[in-house]
């Protein structure tokens, strides 16, 4: 990214974000009104998953939260080398803004009778902006160029499966944008590589590693915000009766022991790992754009746990409703704990590893529990783990709060 700016610094006016050593890139804007689409893709998600709680209808939301991440992440990125302040890029994030609402329209009916047009706004959206970055990189060095030539040929190989797949229906739609998925999951991995053009290598990938973060943080914070939509409409439909009550107070401690989990220290000790780091591509590679992933679908998953504890408290937790109950946190913990772990270069965290731990054995009697009685345990488990994190982590706290003054 430094060896693009210089090039076109010198050639013609970039549209590439300025840099300055020391300075953090700010979240502008018209990259927060782009998030507000993906307000409601979560919304789409968590509500489609909800209709349909079958191993088949959970497999459809996978797949369908995977590509909803990985456009947004990959935009991310994007954003993250451009400058949204410039008049032809704030076009490309509007363009992008508009085929993300189509995509997210078409989310509940993907796999029935809006199949092509998720497909479509899909590849047009990775595409399209793989292409604008060929464009704007005209004036950069020839491995900027190279870079951005292997990426498109990658999402183009992909367009042409995910189109196929809307034209396809039902197991066939399945199995070609399970294809799709899979190439465009693999190219980070395989450094995009195409045979006569090479691969890439992280250190082309030079993000600005403060700003990345912030993005994937607010991404957490849209996550969040659909558990507290989630309980606050699930209680004002409900009557008010005590068991309500206190499945209402669970679900809300629930989601502030995530937060707490994640935005503690996670999120601070991952920027400044990220800023520090000397190839800051490969650790956006890894934790930022897969790992993350988990921690998002981990509270996409609490969130209609919520909603079944809300909707239902007092009935006996079923085979799926167990799934989601213990899934979501266990996914939530799995996450946080490989995100920190890579990017603080540690050990796994003792508190999530044991969180995840007394989450699998609730699975023996979840079946005897009513649903409310499962998700309090979730969430004294969530709790326990946020307590045990915070007082462990105390003293680096103390160093941080301390480093922080001095800046």
């Amino acid at each position: 990214m430094s060896e693009m700016t210089e090039s076109a610094e010198h050639r013609s006016p970039s549209l590439l974000r300025p840099r300055q050593p020391g300075m953090h890139g700010k979240v502008t804007n018209i990259e927060l009104f782009f998030d507000l689409v993906f307000v409601y893709a979560v919304t789409q998600l968590s509500h489609t998953l909800l209709r349909d709680l079958s191993v088949l209808g959970a497999v459809h939301v996978l797949l369908l939260f995977l590509s909803v991440w990985w456009v947004w992440i990959f935009t991310g990125w994007i954003t993250n080398w451009l400058d949204p302040d410039r008049f032809a890029v704030r076009v490309l994030v509007l363009a992008l803004m508009f085929a993300g609402l189509l995509l997210s329209v078409a989310l509940p009916e993907a796999f029935d009778g809006h199949g092509l047009m998720f497909a479509s706004a899909y590849a047009s959206m990775q595409v399209g902006r793989s292409l604008f970055m060929v464009w704007a990189l005209r004036a950069s060095t020839p491995a900027a160029r190279l870079n951005f030539y292997r990426i498109t040929l990658w999402f183009a190989v992909a367009g042409v499966l995910w189109v196929m797949g809307g034209l396809a229906t039902d197991a066939a739609r399945l199995a070609w944008w399970t294809i799709a998925l899979a190439i465009e999951y693999m190219g980070p991995a395989a450094y995009f590589y195409v045979p006569g053009l090479g691969r890439s290598n992280t250190r082309e990938w030079d993000v600005e590693g403060g700003h990345l973060a912030e993005r994937c943080s607010l991404f957490v914070m849209i996550a969040l915000g659909e558990s507290v939509v989630v309980m606050g409409s699930s209680f004002a439909e409900g009557t008010r009766t005590a068991d309500l009550w206190f499945a209402f107070l669970m679900a809300f401690v629930g989601c502030v022991a995530m937060w707490w989990i994640y935005f503690d220290l996670g999120v601070e000790r991952g920027s400044r790992s990220i800023i520090q780091s000397t190839d800051p591509g490969r650790t956006a590679r890894l934790g930022y754009t897969y790992l993350h992933l988990l921690i998002v679908a981990g509270i996409v998953a609490c969130a209609v746990g919520d909603e079944l504890s809300l909707a239902h408290p007092l009935a006996t937790a079923q085979t799926a409703q167990i799934a989601v109950l213990l899934g979501g946190p266990a996914l939530y913990l799995l996450g946080n704990g490989l995100f920190k772990m890579t990017v603080n270069h540690t050990n796994f965290p003792l508190s999530h590893l044991v969180g995840v731990g007394l989450l699998a054995a609730l699975a023996w009697p979840a079946h005897a529990l009513p649903v409310v009685a499962l998700a309090t345990a979730t969430t004294l488990l969530l709790v326990g783990v946020a307590l045990w994190e915070t007082i462990s982590l105390r003293n680096l706290r103390r160093e941080l709060y301390a480093a922080q003054a001095q800046e």
